[in-house]
């Protein structure tokens, strides 16, 4: 009949259908682990401060006992001790420390202030920022009042006043880095939640019956995760650079606990006779902070979510 219809003729072939198939919708998270893959650079800076962290978290006991040095005890005889000179693979200090092992525990404990600091601002920072952003009102505005009185202190300043007062060890260093430090993330966390909150998907939620806690934790927190993670390795590298400056100051981590800041301040007593002390120290710094940002910077790349619209229009 002239009517009838050619469904031969109207039925989708078979690679038709597998070619919509090639490109499936991928997640966020999914996109950043194939970005971050083939970035080179991010996962070279990465494995740097993976390799960094390990050394310094499990080496030092075994340098001590193979070589036979320490890197607390004194031998005002082999004071200065070139590199490579009687198992000082990097020389010994003023007081004939071996620089290796004190290097490397250094590490432990500038990397420990680095990860605790940052963990506990971001900690802080996230939590204050959620709750001003998504109640609002007069917790938003104390919020706000208290970020502002904070703010128009330099940190710098603060930081001299509190180390002054608490003659700070690591763990109590980590602990005031750490409550000064999430004024930044708060501010980002809490933008975030104001435009969040607006969103459909929020206003869904809530009229589903959601709670106030399951719209933050559950709908609002994993939309902020990847702005947490960025901050949280960009904050670690900064907070490298602050510890070595207190330490600049002499405010820092006291002697004779070692950290890469105050090893680097009393190498400048050592120009003239150890010009090997100032080195290794300054090298740590700027290579952990260097990877430190890499890695930040590549995960922002990673986790923003319109460099993939960006790559489909290119």
């Amino acid at each position: 009949m002239a009517g009838d219809v050619n469904l031969n003729s109207a039925t989708v072939s078979q690679p038709d259908i597998v070619q919509l198939d090639k490109f499936p919708s991928r997640s966020l998270w999914s996109e950043a682990i194939r970005h971050i893959r083939r970035d080179r650079l991010t996962l070279f800076a990465f494995s740097i401060l993976t390799l960094l962290t390990l050394v310094c978290v499990f080496l030092p006991p075994v340098v001590e006992e193979t070589l036979g040095v320490s890197a607390t005890r004194t031998n005002v005889i082999d004071r200065y001790k070139a590199p490579g000179v009687d198992n000082y693979v990097l020389g010994t200090d003023a007081l004939g420390r071996d620089q290796l092992t004190r290097l490397l525990y250094g590490g432990r404990v500038s990397l420990g202030v680095a990860y605790g600091a940052s963990l506990m601002s971001i900690t802080i920072g996230v939590f204050i920022g959620m709750v001003a952003g998504f109640y609002g009102g007069l917790i938003d505005d104390v919020v706000n009042s208290f970020i502002a009185i904070l703010s128009s202190i330099p940190t710098l300043f603060l930081l001299i006043l509190v180390s002054v007062i608490f003659s700070p060890t690591p763990q109590m260093l980590v602990i005031l880095l750490g409550l000064l430090g999430w004024i930044t993330t708060c501010r980002l966390v809490r933008g975030e939640v104001l435009a969040l909150k607006e969103r459909e998907f929020i206003v869904a939620a809530q009229s589903l019956g959601a709670s106030s806690r399951q719209l933050l934790w559950r709908h609002l927190l994993p939309n902020i995760i990847s702005l947490v993670i960025v901050t949280l390795t960009i904050d670690a590298g900064s907070l490298i650079l602050i510890e070595s400056g207190l330490s600049y100051l002499g405010l820092g981590v006291r002697p004779p606990t070692p950290s890469w800041g105050n090893m680097l301040t009393d190498a400048r007593s050592s120009l003239a006779t150890g010009q090997h002390l100032i080195i290794w120290p300054g090298i740590m710094i700027f290579v952990t902070v260097l990877c430190f940002f890499l890695v930040g910077d590549g995960l922002r790349d990673a986790l923003d979510p319109r460099r993939k619209h960006k790559e489909a229009k290119e």
